[in-house]
């Protein structure tokens, strides 16, 4: 599982030219499902995205999380993070796990972040335009 996160404020996703999810402040998250995941690798991930202090303190310092500055999360689906870039120039993505497969373990993912934090997501499958305000900027990426 590999996952992207920046810290956002106003985001949203479009699917059709129609606004599908969006948030006011908090962090986008970019999810990939990949072969071998499981329910401990979704678990695991979804714990560390609850509990990562990427926003600032009073200080300027990154103390605080998504709890903490009361923000949401946008969860975009995004089967091409498989891709690790280190062979050739033409990507693939064979380490991918099956859309069907995929999409199940994505929404148990999201099952959990819902259970702590308000979450809006883009649609699965879908081609979908993301629009960030990346706060910072402030990019992560996580591999499980």
């Amino acid at each position: 599982m590999r996952i992207v996160i920046q810290r956002s404020g106003k985001s949203n996703v479009r699917v059709n030219s129609k606004v599908f999810g969006e948030i006011d402040h908090g962090m986008v998250i970019f999810v990939c499902m990949e072969k071998g995941d499981t329910l401990s690798t979704v678990e695991k991930a979804a714990k560390k995205i609850q509990s990562i202090r990427i926003f600032e303190d009073d200080d300027g310092k990154m103390n605080k999380s998504l709890t903490d500055v009361q923000g949401s999360i946008l969860a975009i689906s995004q089967f091409t993070l498989s891709w690790k870039g280190t062979k050739g120039n033409r990507p693939s993505f064979d380490q991918s796990m099956p859309p069907t497969e995929a999409e199940h373990m994505f929404n148990q993912f999201l099952r959990i972040l819902k259970e702590s934090h308000s979450v809006a997501t883009g649609k699965f499958g879908a081609s979908m335009d993301v629009q960030i305000q990346n706060l910072g900027p402030v990019t992560f990426c996580l591999d499980f």
